[in-house]
C-alpha cells in the first residue's frame, strides 16, 4: 500500500502523523511511504531522516493526497483538505465528528473511508488511540492552569500547592477517566486539594484504590458539581462520551458562582466542550473570559509538547497502521476495534453516537 503523511496545518499544531522509525518499519514491510516536505520539521524530523527511512518526499499536501491509498495525519483534516479525498482512499487520524458537522458532511461527499483514533477500542473497551493524548492533556491541563491562575495572567493569584501556613488551592476533576486520572496526578504533585467527580461509583472507588484515598473522590451531581466550583479557582473537566458530544455541566448560570480569576481547562473541548460557556480556541490566543472566569479551550493541546504527543501517539498508531496496510477490506471485516473506529464510509456515516450527535442518518 501507498501510504501518505501531509504536513498538519492547524495552528501550531507541530505533530506528525508518522515518525521516521515508523516509516522504516512499514516500507520494510514492503509499504511505500509519500511524506510532504517540512511534515516533521515542527518534532526536529527533517525530510532526510524520512527519506533515510525509505520515504519519498512531496512537494506538497495536494501531491501527498494525490498519490496515496492511505493518509496517515493527526488532527481532522481542514475542509479543503476533505475535498482532496477520493472514494478509493482511507483517512486515518483524529475526527471528532461529534462536533463539526461541516467536516462530517465534507467527508461524506469524499466517499472514502474514514477511520478515527479516538473511537478504535482495544479487548478491554478502552479507547487505546485516544488514550496517549488523554494523558498528555491531563497532565497538561493542571499545568496551564497553574499558569493562568497566575496574578499576571489575569487569574486570581493563587499558587496551587500553597505554602506553609496558607492552605493549598481547590482542584475539581470533572470525570475521572484517562486524563481526570493523569490530571490528578499532576495536580496532587503540586501539593493541590484535589476532588474527582464521577457517575460511575465504580470508578470512584477504584480511583480512591489508586490514589490511596490521597484524592478525594465525589459523585457528580449537579448539585455537587455546582457547590465544588463555588470554591475551587482551578475547574478541570475531563468528561467522554466516545463518539458522541460532551454533556454541558456548568452552565453559564453556574459559572456566574465562581470567583473572578478562576480558571476552567475544557479538555473536552473537542467534542464540543463540557462548559455552556466553551468555545474552541487556539495556541495564538489560548483563552478568553467569560462571566470573570478565564477558559481555556485549545482544541489540539497535546501539539503544544509535539515531540512527546508525536512519539506517544505513533507508539499507539503504528500496530493499526500496519494492519490497515496489509488491506483495509480484510482488516475491517477481522478487527471489531477497527470497525468501531470506522466513522464514514461510502458517502454514510458509519459510527451511531456521531450520527446521533449530528442529527444525520446512520449506516450500518
Amino acid at each position: 500500500m501507498r501510504i501518505g503523511v501531509p504536513k498538519e496545518i492547524k495552528v501550531h499544531e507541530y505533530r506528525v502523523g508518522l515518525t521516521p522509525e515508523a516509516v522504516g518499519d512499514l516500507t520494510a514491510r514492503g509499504h511505500s511511504v509519500v511524506v510532504e516536505t517540512g511534515a516533521g520539521a515542527g518534532v526536529d524530523f527533517s525530510d532526510a531522516d524520512y527519506v533515510a527511512a525509505g520515504a519519498e518526499i512531496a512537494a506538497d499536501a495536494p501531491s501527498v493526497f494525490q498519490s496515496a491509498d492511505m493518509i496517515v495525519k493527526v488532527k481532522e483534516p481542514q475542509l479543503h483538505e476533505c475535498a482532496w479525498l477520493k472514494p478509493n482512499q482511507t483517512l486515518f487520524t483524529y475526527l471528532h465528528l461529534a462536533a463539526d458537522k461541516p467536516q462530517a458532511e465534507a467527508l461524506m461527499r469524499s466517499g472514502a473511508t474514514c477511520i478515527a483514533y479516538e473511537t478504535v477500542t482495544d479487548e478491554k473497551g478502552g479507547l487505546p488511540l485516544l488514550r496517549p493524548m488523554s494523558e498528555v492533556a491531563g497532565r497538561m491541563s493542571v499545568q496551564v492552569g497553574a499558569h493562568y491562575l497566575e496574578k499576571a495572567q489575569g487569574g486570581r493569584g493563587v499558587l496551587l500547592g500553597g505554602v506553609p501556613g496558607v492552605a493549598p488551592a481547590k482542584v475539581a476533576i470533572l470525570g475521572g477517566g484517562v486524563a481526570g486520572v493523569h490530571a490528578a496526578e499532576m495536580a496532587l504533585g503540586l501539593r493541590a486539594d484535589v476532588t474527582v467527580y464521577d457517575i460511575s461509583t465504580a470508578r470512584l472507588a477504584e480511583l480512591d484504590q489508586l490514589f490511596e484515598g490521597r484524592v478525594k473522590t465525589a459523585f457528580a451531581s449537579k448539585a455537587a458539581v455546582a457547590a465544588a466550583i463555588t470554591e475551587a479557582p482551578l475547574v478541570i473537566g475531563a468528561v467522554l462520551i466516545p463518539g458522541a458530544a460532551a454533556p454541558k455541566l456548568i452552565t453559564r448560570d453556574m459559572l456566574k458562582t465562581m470567583k473572578r480569576g478562576s480558571v476552567l481547562v475544557d479538555i473536552a473541548i473537542d467534542q464540543g466542550g463540557c462548559f455552556e460557556t466553551s468555545r474552541a480556541t487556539t495556541h495564538d490566543a489560548p483563552v478568553f473570559l467569560e462571566e470573570g472566569v478565564i477558559h481555556y479551550c485549545v482544541a489540539n493541546m497535546p501539539g503544544a509538547v509535539a515531540r512527546t504527543s508525536t512519539m506517544a501517539l505513533n507508539n499507539a498508531t503504528l500496530p493499526f497502521v500496519v494492519t490497515l496496510a496489509e488491506g483495509v477490506a480484510r482488516a475491517l471485516e477481522t478487527s471489531p476495534h477497527l470497525v468501531r473506529g470506522l466513522n464514514v464510509a461510502g458517502g454514510a456515516i458509519r459510527h451511531r453516537a456521531v450520527a446521533d450527535a449530528l442529527g444525520l442518518p446512520f449506516a450500518a
